[in-house]
Formats: structure tokens, C-alpha cells, sequence
């Protein structure tokens, strides 16, 4: 098995995170440091450590779903100390790590498993996983402008894909929108609106796939039902 998938089917991380790990020389096979992607492992035979930490690929995988509030980063570690998700989820029997980007300031749905293989499935692009979003927006904009959206705009990292855009309410000085997208650039929803002139003043998730908050209030989290796995898995499988 090839080890950075030996390292996601143990929890360490997405694809990209246990690359990383690799090639900076954080991971020892039977005592020694590797830094090449293309290193093989015997799961059975050879002992593999992260930070000097042995590691297994014999646990079950962990699903947990996170209402998350704000000022929370989404990310498994912070190195300037600031809180992060995982300060959320404590007294796991496993280590987990978060699906994908919420930014600091946004609430909701945040996804975190060991589970490598689901969370590259959920988080790259070409898997078109829809993500479904409630944004206050300052002020109310144009329908000319929301047709851009819609369409995909142009933004620094380059044209967004379509979006689905509904308004759900109008009130003083705000619009409340719900924006469904299936691609995850960096605070995406926010440059949207920006680049047609309107703040987002909140912004949260509310659904991934199918799988929704329910009545989970902020600060809260719950273990995913087997059918809920199972409904994330199939999304995957049926884009490859």
C-alpha cells in the first residue's frame, strides 16, 4: 500500500495533509525517516510512526458532525494558538481532522472524520459535492448582479462555477440569501458578494450533500448515523 494512504486509512489526515508529513520528514518507517510520495508499506509487517507515535490502520472510522460557531478556525492545529475545531471535540477514542474550509468568522456544518479516502471524495472539485449555505448580505442586490453569480464570476483564483442563489428574506438594510456550491475556494461565498459590491455581514453552512445540522446547536456535535455514512460514501463513489 502506498503510504499516504496507509497514513489517511489511519487518521492522519487528508491526502494533501499526510504529504505534507511525508516530505517534511514527520514520518519513520521501521525506525527511519522517509520523505518520498512514492514509498510503499506492508501494514502488516512494518512499523510506521508519526512524531515518533506508532500507528494503525486497524481502528473503525469516526464520523462526527459539528455545528460550529464563530471564531473558531477550521483546521486540526493552530500554530499561533488561536481555538480551533478541535477544541470543540474533545475525549475522542480517535483522531480526527476537519473535511474541508469554514472560514473563522462562519458558522455551521462542519464535517470531521479518520476516514482519508471520504474526506478527499468530499473536498476535491470534480466530486461536485453540493454545499448549501444561509449568507446575510448588506443591502440588496441587484438582479443583474445575482445573475453573475449564478453564472460564475470572476475572481482572483478565476471564474466560479455556477451557483444556485434564492432569496429567503428581505429585511432593513439586509437580504438573507441561501447559496448552494459545490466548489470550496477560500472564503468563496464572501468574494462572490464582494465582487458585486454587497458585504456578507453572516454567513452558515447549513448543509453538505444531504447530511444537515438538524436541531444540533452551536458548540454541539453528534456521531453520524450508519445511513449517513453510507450516503456520503455513495456520493463519492457515483462521480468517480
Amino acid at each position: 500500500m502506498r503510504l499516504n494512504r496507509f497514513l489517511a486509512s489511519c487518521g492522519l489526515g487528508s491526502r494533501r495533509a499526510v504529504e505534507e508529513y511525508i516530505t517534511t520528514g514527520r514520518i519513520k518507517v521501521n525506525g527511519g525517516v522517509v520523505s518520498e510520495l512514492a514509498t510503499v508499506v506492508d501494514p502488516e509487517r512494518d512499523k510506521v510512526a508519526f512524531d515518533d507515535q506508532p500507528l494503525s490502520s486497524g481502528d473503525r472510522g469516526l464520523y462526527i458532525l459539528l455545528n460550529k460557531p464563530s471564531g473558531y478556525l477550521t483546521t486540526a492545529r493552530d500554530d499561533f494558538g488561536r481555538p480551533t475545531v478541535m477544541d470543540l471535540v474533545k475525549d475522542l477514542s480517535q483522531r480526527v481532522f476537519p473535511v474541508g474550509r469554514l472560514d473563522m468568522n462562519s458558522t455551521g456544518l462542519v464535517l470531521l472524520t479518520n476516514d482519508g479516502e471520504l474526506a478527499y471524495g468530499l473536498s476535491h472539485p470534480r466530486y461536485e459535492i453540493k454545499k448549501t449555505y444561509l449568507a446575510k448580505v448588506e443591502g440588496r442586490p441587484q438582479e443583474a448582479d445575482l445573475a453573475r453569480l449564478r453564472e460564475g464570476i470572476e475572481l482572483d483564483e478565476g471564474k466560479t462555477s455556477p451557483a444556485q442563489i434564492e432569496v429567503k428574506s428581505e429585511e432593513s438594510g439586509y437580504t438573507l440569501f441561501q447559496v448552494e456550491i459545490h466548489e470550496g475556494k477560500k472564503r468563496q461565498i464572501r468574494k462572490m458578494f464582494a465582487a458585486i459590491g454587497h458585504l456578507v455581514l453572516e454567513l452558515e453552512r447549513i448543509k453538505l450533500g444531504e447530511l444537515h445540522l438538524g436541531a444540533l446547536k452551536r458548540g454541539e456535535w453528534r456521531e453520524l448515523t450508519e445511513a449517513e455514512i453510507s450516503e456520503l460514501k455513495k456520493l463519492t463513489k457515483r462521480r468517480k
